[in-house]
């Protein structure tokens, strides 16, 4: 089978949301670059295909449930392409992958940026395509409230058509630098876009020349159907969120055959599910890991996390299960996570405790040998090409991965042993596009 591709997500430094809290992490290195580049320089002598940092442009500002808001990890981040740039000088292949707004942002902004992180890195950018959909964010951009939903499609598409076609803005070998004649790029091999759109009106050309993957990867993140359909045109990587393999099946079966129609080679766009692990020696130690992490969960902290499925239950015993007269003020049953809530009988502690572990990105508890079957069985039935890795606490996370996941990838020939290139692209099995009308 093909060898599995897997990238390590790094927001906030663990995906489990009391990992600030456990004894060993220091919540301090947030805000400080070693500790972001000690874990790419690790991620790196293991051989994974690349880092990802997810992004927003606001913090929560609710306090809901009241007091909550002082127990929220998610405020002190650093901005993703400045950390990136300095992570690229310090690591040679690792891919390095980062979130923009087409929302709140501009594509030549976006198309420069991510040029630039291409050249410093000698090839090793991506860049995730995100509309942004919270108030939170629209407050910070001198509007009141976000645009409506298809219309944030309808611009992230034209977005995503200028950002290609500006980094199409020289040939290859446009740069001439011929210090005799004082030529220093061939005008010919030099392409102005003047796109005017629905949305954008970009004359070009860019201030860069041609990224040296031809175009820096593109990852996508969106599940509807408007985001499906730009992941089918233009996305090199696409990461998803299933919790259960015959989810992810379908949903890969669709993508895939929406990619073939617009004609795309390479099996692109390669499918990457989040995975978040816990993993030891016995199913034992693994659950205990999962185990410490959940007792560190502050009770307010837990409950701001489920007022977005069903409001406020701090008035609540959170060790026995919603009341019911909770769903008579109009509370929604119809979530699968509110129904499994009732189904299992869970408690609301457990039920926080449930989405604090990872439950939106889904997770896996075992041994090595138990960890790698769920891997494999997902990316052998049609579901995967590989994993967004979503550590639940770093460095920690990133040592377990070391110690036991990858050598049981490596030994069942799962994994590579060392980079197949230089580039991102080359490393995942992807080719540069073409340029415009080439």
């Amino acid at each position: 089978m093909s060898r599995i591709k897997l990238g390590l997500s790094m927001r906030y430094l663990g995906y489990h949301i009391a990992a600030w809290r456990h004894p060993d992490f220091d919540p301090g290195s947030l805000s400080r670059f070693e500790a972001y580049r000690d874990i790419a320089q690790k991620a790196e002598a293991e051989k994974l295909d690349m880092i990802f940092f997810a992004d927003g442009l606001a913090v929560r500002s609710e306090d809901k449930p009241a007091g909550s808001l002082s127990h929220d990890m998610r405020n002190a981040e650093l901005e993703p392409i400045t950390l990136l740039s300095a992570i690229a000088a310090v690591t040679s292949r690792i891919g390095l992958v980062a979130t923009a707004s087409t929302t709140y942002n501009e594509p030549y902004h976006v198309a420069r940026k991510y040029a630039s992180l291409d050249h410093i890195s000698g090839g090793r950018a991506g860049w995730n395509v995100v509309t942004s959909w919270s108030e939170q964010e629209a407050l910070n951009f001198s509007r009141i409230s976000n645009l409506p939903k298809d219309e944030r499609y309808d611009r992230a598409l034209e977005f995503v058509e200028v950002v290609r076609g500006l980094w199409d803005s020289f040939e290859e070998d446009a740069f001439t630098h011929d210090k005799t004649s004082g030529q220093f790029y061939d005008p010919d091999k030099r392409h102005v876009l003047d796109h005017k759109g629905k949305f954008f009106q970009v004359r070009g050309p860019l201030t860069s020349a041609r990224p040296p993957q031809g175009h820096p990867l593109i990852v996508q993140a969106g599940a509807s159907d408007q985001g499906r359909n730009i992941a089918a045109q233009y996305a090199d990587v696409v990461y998803t969120v299933s919790h259960s393999v015959e989810e992810a099946r379908e949903f890969y079966a669709d993508l895939k055959a929406r990619a073939a129609h617009f004609g795309r080679r390479d099996n692109a766009p390669l499918i990457m599910p989040a995975l978040a692990f816990y993993v030891g020696e016995t199913t034992a130690q693994a659950h205990a890991k999962l185990d410490e992490l959940q007792r560190l969960i502050d009770p307010l902290a837990g409950l701001a996390l489920l007022y977005t499925y069903v409001g406020d239950l701090s008035a609540y015993d959170i060790d026995k299960p919603i009341p019911e007269e909770h769903f008579a003020n109009g509370i929604s049953i119809g979530s699968s996570l509110i129904k499994r809530a009732r189904d299992e009988g869970l408690t609301i502690r457990q039920l926080y405790e449930l989405i604090g572990a990872g439950y939106t990105v889904r997770y896996v508890v075992g041994t090595a040998e138990e960890i790698v079957d769920d891997m494999q069985l997902w990316v052998e039935s049609g579901a995967a090409d590989g994993f967004n890795l979503c550590p639940p606490i770093l460095p920690h996370s990133l040592d377990d991965l070391s110690a036991f996941i990858l050598p049981e990838l490596r030994r069942r020939g799962l994994f590579r042993t060392e980079y197949e290139g230089r580039t991102l692209r080359e490393n995942l099995g992807l080719t540069s596009p073409l340029p415009s009308g080439a």
